[in-house]
C-alpha cells in the first residue's frame, strides 16, 4: 500500500505520465503493478507501525511521490521554457491558447515542443528510465523512512537553474537570429526613417522562425535523452 502510493502520487504529477490521455484509474493500476513489483525489495526494511503511524506513513508517501514526480516535470520543463522563449521573441506568444490534455497554456511551439518531448519519451523508450529512477528511489528513501525536506529542496533548486539553462540552450541559435534580426530592422530605420521597417518585423520574424524551426528539431531527440538521464540521476541522488 505504501509503495503503491508514492507510485500513483509520482505519476499524477510527472511527464509523460502526468498528461490526461491517461485516464486516472490507468494510472492508479499502473502504480499498484510498480508497487507489487518492487515490494519484494522494499517490505523487508520496513518496520510495521500501528493505525495512527500507517497513515503519517501513508501521507509522508504521498509527499515524497509528489515531490520526486514535481522533480521529473521541472527537468522536462526546460523543452517547453524552450518552446516558450520561441514564442516570445517569433511573435507566436500573442495567440497562445490553453491545452486542456496537457494542462498546458501557451503558443504553438510550446505546445509543439510538449507534444514532441512526450512522442520521443515513448519512442526512444525514456519513460522506462524514469520508472527505473522511481523504483530505485526506494533504495533513497526507504518506505516508511521519512522525507529530509533539506535535500529535495536542494535538488528542487538545482533542477531549476538547470532547466532555465538547458531551455536557453535548446532555443538559443534561433533566438541569435530572431535578435540580429530586430537589430538589423533597427539599422534600417535609422538609415531610411521614411521606412517603416518595423512594420516588416512581424512577417520577418515569423518567416524566420518557421524556416529555422528545424534546426531546434534536429537536436530534441538528443535533449530528450540527456533530459531523461538527468531525471534518472535526480530520482535516484533526491537525498
Amino acid at each position: 500500500m505504501l509503495a503503491s502510493v508514492r507510485m500513483v502520487a509520482f505519476l499524477v504529477v510527472a511527464p509523460p505520465f502526468s498528461h490526461n490521455a491517461f485516464p486516472l484509474r490507468i494510472k492508479a493500476m499502473l502504480g499498484l503493478g510498480l508497487a507489487l513489483a518492487v515490494s519484494g525489495r522494499v517490505a523487508p526494511g520496513y518496520k510495521s507501525e500501528d493505525t495512527g503511524g500507517f497513515i503519517v506513513a501513508l501521507v509522508l508517501e504521498i509527499v515524497v511521490g509528489a515531490a520526486l514526480g514535481f522533480l521529473v516535470m521541472l527537468v522536462f520543463g526546460a523543452i517547453q521554457s524552450a518552446g516558450s522563449l520561441i514564442d516570445l521573441f517569433g511573435g507566436f506568444q500573442v495567440a497562445q491558447a490553453y491545452d486542456p490534455q496537457a494542462m498546458l497554456n501557451g503558443a504553438q511551439f510550446t505546445r509543439l515542443f510538449q507534444m514532441t518531448s512526450l512522442a520521443l519519451l515513448f519512442a526512444s523508450d525514456g519513460y522506462q528510465l524514469v520508472i527505473g529512477g522511481l523504483m530505485r528511489s526506494f533504495t533513497a528513501l526507504p518506505i516508511g523512512g521519512g522525507i529530509d525536506l533539506s535535500s529535495p529542496v536542494q535538488a528542487m533548486t538545482e533542477a531549476i537553474t538547470q532547466m532555465f539553462v538547458a531551455a536557453v540552450q535548446i532555443a538559443g541559435p534561433l533566438l541569435v537570429v530572431l535578435f540580429l534580426a530586430d537589430v538589423g530592422l533597427g539599422l534600417l530605420t535609422r538609415v531610411a526613417p521614411g521606412l517603416n521597417a518595423f512594420s516588416l518585423g512581424f512577417p520577418l520574424k515569423i518567416f524566420l522562425t518557421l524556416t529555422l524551426a528545424g534546426v531546434v528539431f534536429a537536436v530534441l531527440p538528443r535533449v530528450v535523452a540527456a533530459l531523461a538521464g538527468q531525471a534518472f540521476t535526480q530520482l535516484t541522488g533526491a537525498p
